[in-house]
């Protein structure tokens, strides 16, 4: 590829906004001085990974679509196969392609795709600890610790239903009151998902005005953006330069601080008044936990990898569940049509009761469209990334120990060997001839393997039960002269753009 004038001035226009020119050019100045000196120097195996050939010092930044990289993973998918590699920078990742590759890698050899990658912008995110971005034993434990306090405090058990059912008629009655007017629902939405997970680890419910949850909401919000943006792939790619340029990507750290500040602030009142014998919430188990770890050096059940914990439940609970969500009703007002076949379902199914899980299997058209909502919208489309944990052999390719890897989940949910009409949004994709609901095991939104999310199973409740009784409730229709739009806002989350929405009451109908 020849980086002409027009190429830099193209990736300027997706990179920064008129008011960064100034650091546009600063970098520029600061590669061409780079390309002039630097000599690049490559040790490849012959059989690494095919791919673009990279520039020095850049690597193929001008190859991606920098706003939506996985868009061109798609491409260069079938130029080279369902593995090949990709530089940015000097940082060299390979990514997987198509359902059978993904699960080769992540299912069929787990152990040697099991560890996480650490970039810069990950590290501002995480610190090194949680579950998400953890390795080795800590990763083992506190995945292990999560999983089974998220089951022992109802993960799919009717106890969380009814939780999740009051939660529900909470947003319901916040839908009701703009009365058929139109409103952005980003905020209820991300409020009503948030107090599930944060009854789980904290106890307690929050109302939905109250700063706090929404000053918690705003900043992850912030931060799932900020990390899928352009500015983070930069500071990824050069993170010794972007470390003294200013930018989104500095708010990162700052950003992850003061959400720490929040939940050590309450496990530390927690901590004050913890009762073994009634542990209320997942930090009480934690703080149980530390009070019963042996001293040693290698402790587990500490107050950093507890902070992350539960930053890390927050994010996987509120952004991706409500991004779902908020999804959910915009493809119900732009296709009334399967929204007016949901409710017909409802109907017959539940009438005026109780959404339930038990009622799922009743319900096949719902249960498709909920999955295919899922499918269609991609809502982690890079998934989040690996790295060999030794020397790997995968499709003929040679990976070496360490390499960091890209599963893209868009590849898989878009695979054309098992949906018939990926880029469409098709209900039909999970229905036979007879309208029974099908599984389809490329469906995989939660990642597949050792490392696939692990409160999966909550929001699959979370998503039946309040899509439902959302439906159950209102029809969903377009303000007056707004045109909707599917395609997905920027940010490592495939979230929609800001919209209105009108909520009818169905008794007003």
């Amino acid at each position: 590829m020849i980086w002409s004038s027009a190429s830099i001035r193209g990736f300027a226009e997706d990179m920064f906004p008129l008011d960064q020119v100034t650091v546009l050019l600063s970098i520029v100045i600061c590669i061409f001085l780079a390309l002039v000196l630097y000599k690049q120097k490559e040790n490849v195996h012959p059989n690494y990974p095919p791919g673009p050939k990279p520039l020095p010092i850049i690597g193929n930044i001008l190859n991606l679509n920098v706003q939506k990289p996985h868009l061109s993973f798609l491409e260069l998918a079938k130029k080279y196969g369902p593995v090949f590699s990709i530089k940015l920078g000097t940082e060299k990742m390979v990514v997987l392609c198509g359902y059978d590759t993904v699960k080769e890698a992540l299912v069929n050899r787990a152990e040697e795709f099991l560890d996480r990658p650490m970039t810069p912008a990950f590290m501002d995110l995480t610190g090194g600890y949680g579950i998400a971005f953890l390795n080795g034993n800590n990763w083992k434990i506190m995945r292990h610790f999560t999983v089974s306090t998220l089951r022992d405090f109802g993960m799919g058990k009717r106890s969380l239903e009814e939780k999740i059912n009051e939660e529900s008629n909470c947003l319901v009655e916040r839908f009701k009151c703009y009365k058929g007017e139109p409103f952005d629902n980003t905020m209820a939405i991300h409020a009503a998902v948030a107090n599930i997970i944060v009854s789980i680890t904290l106890g307690r419910r929050f109302d939905y005005d109250d700063p706090k949850l929404q000053r918690t909401i705003d900043i992850i919000n912030n931060n799932v953006r900020i990390v899928g943006s352009p500015m983070a792939m930069l500071y990824n790619a050069f993170p010794s330069v972007m470390r003294w340029i200013p930018g989104s990507h500095q708010s990162i750290r700052k950003n992850t601080n003061e959400l720490h500040s929040f939940i050590r602030e309450i496990f530390m009142k927690q901590r004050d008044q913890l009762d073994i014998n009634d542990q209320r919430s997942l930090i009480d188990c934690f703080l149980v936990k530390q009070k019963q770890e042996k001293p040693n050096p290698e402790r587990y059940f500490h107050d950093e990898n507890l902070t992350s914990l539960v930053r890390d439940l927050f994010i996987g609970g509120m952004e991706t569940t409500g991004s779902t969500l908020r999804w959910s009703l915009l493809l119900m007002m732009k296709y009334p049509e399967i929204q007016k076949t949901v409710q017909k379902e409802i109907e017959k199914v539940i009438g005026l009761a109780e959404p339930q899980m038990a009622h799922r299997q009743q319900m096949p058209y719902t249960d498709a469209v909920i999955h295919e909502i899922q499918r269609f919208t991609d809502i982690v489309p890079n998934n989040l990334p690996r790295s060999t944990t030794q020397d790997v052999i995968l499709k003929g390719c040679f990976l070496p120990k360490g390499t960091y890897i890209i599963p893209s989940l868009t590849s898989v949910l878009r695979d054309a060997k098992y949906f018939k009409k990926p880029d469409e949004f098709y209900p039909q994709h999970f229905l036979d001839a007879d309208g029974n609901f099908v599984k389809i095991q490329a469906f995989i939104p939660f990642s597949v393997g050792k490392r696939s999310c692990a409160g999966a199973n909550l929001a699959k409740m979370e998503l039946f039960l309040f899509f439902t009784k959302l439906l159950q409730n209102f029809t969903f229709k377009v303000p007056p002269g707004a045109k909707l739009d599917l395609n997905a806002a920027v940010g490592y989350v495939s979230a929609p753009h800001k919209h209105e929405i009108c909520a009818i009451f169905r008794n007003n109908e």
